[in-house]
């Protein structure tokens, strides 16, 4: 006798519809477990989308010209026209420079020298914050009529760890200067962040700064960028273009989301121990079910159901559960990773090949699980099995 699909499901459900609590508890585990790949999966492809859409309206054209090493493997320096020999290269359209400044930012005077926090001073030029796309958030950048005087501007980290706005002071390489404005976070270049900008006028005046920059953003067209990228290093040190690193912070960026997901393998080896466990918890199941239901084995067994079909049945009640339970785990993570999202202010990525492999391997535990308590059913003999209940 031939067991149709149909007919395999319908007595596959048999053992489902009959004992919901045990069903639900035994989904729990293939849920929780398919939950914690797909919730992982796409919180990473989330971020990964939401920091991706912050470099394109930023823009992928910003290179970076910084010192490198000399041919004695000294740190080389940027001479003090490098920015201006940059900006006579076709297809620049924006540069702007810091360069950095010997000496500590305080609070106040009187804090301990040791108590920096990190902070250092960057000799800034006008167009800073056209060039990188930072926004100042509070008060004014420098212009011409002030960037000679003591006057600071300090990156989004420094004012936090501060505590200061513009308006109050602070003692910046042992001289009081006055806070003029603060700027937002600057994606591309962190060191802008934990930084307080002064004036160039202001940095060679009050602290003999010599005027090289440590830094030259340059921003082109996007066609320029590929061309640009070999020009960079002769435009900036002719003398030496060896000792010079051209960069673009956008890669960088990249790079560094990538890094960041390779942690998530620790949270998908989470997410598979609890899909063993679930996958350990229907097989339990199973043999158990297999002990309980010895009378209606017996029974159909003594109708003329061969081995095969009570084989097939078992084994479609072991998938249909974890198929169930995969189904609900689908549905936890991509919740979890659009409230996640939500929260973040992201846009919600849930990858297909997370919702295809967590069905697929929902489907795969089910199977292994069910192969043994499958293959035990069918071993019963019709005889021995209504004898058990008897």
């Amino acid at each position: 006798m031939r067991l149709r699909p149909r007919d395999a499901i319908s007595l596959g459900l048999l053992g489902i519809r009959g004992r919901p609590l045990r069903t639900t508890l035994s989904c729990l585990g293939i849920a929780i477990g398919i939950a914690c790949v797909v919730a992982v999966l796409g919180v990473s492809a989330s971020s990964q989308a939401g920091l991706l859409k912050q470099i394109d309206q930023l823009g992928t054209n910003l290179l970076t010209v910084r010192p490198g090493n000399n041919a004695f493997g000294d740190t080389a320096t940027l001479p003090p026209q490098a920015p201006a020999m940059i900006g006579r290269l076709p297809g620049v359209q924006q540069v702007a420079h810091v360069g950095r400044v010997p000496g500590a930012v305080y609070r106040h005077d009187r804090m301990p020298e040791v108590s920096t926090g990190g902070i250092s001073i960057l000799a800034a030029s006008p167009g800073l914050p056209e060039t990188l796309q930072v926004p100042v958030v509070e008060g004014t950048w420098f212009n011409q009529a002030i960037d000679r005087y003591p006057t600071t501007v300090l990156g989004a980290a420094t004012a936090r760890r501060l505590g200061v706005t513009a308006g109050h002071q602070v003692f910046l390489g042992g001289q009081w200067f006055t806070v003029i404005g603060v700027l937002g976070t600057a994606l591309l270049d962190q060191t802008i962040d934990s930084a307080a900008l002064v004036g160039y006028p202001a940095a060679q005046t009050l602290f003999g700064f010599d005027g090289a920059p440590t830094t030259v953003y340059e921003r082109s067209a996007s066609e320029a960028v590929e061309a640009l990228v070999p020009q960079l290093a002769t435009a900036a040190n002719p003398a030496d273009p060896g000792a010079v690193k051209v960069s673009r912070p956008s890669d960088v960026l990249v790079a560094r989301s990538a890094v960041e997901s390779a942690y998530n393998g620790l949270f998908l080896g989470l997410g598979g121990v609890a899909l063993l466990v679930g996958t350990v918890g229907i097989a339990n199941v199973m043999v158990i079910g297999v002990l309980e239901r010895r009378g209606e084995i017996g029974l159909r067994r003594a109708l003329g159901a061969s081995r095969r079909h009570i084989r097939v049945q078992f084994l479609v009640e072991s998938v249909v559960l974890s198929h169930l339970g995969g189904i609900a785990g689908l549905a936890i993570g991509s919740a979890v990773t659009a409230g996640y999202a939500a929260v973040r202010e992201w846009d919600v990525v849930v990858p297909p090949a997370a919702l295809l492999g967590g069905l697929a391997a929902s489907i795969f535990a089910g199977t292994l699980a069910g192969i043994y308590p499958a293959a035990r059913a069918a071993r019963l003999s019709p005889t021995e099995a209504l004898r058990a209940v008897g």
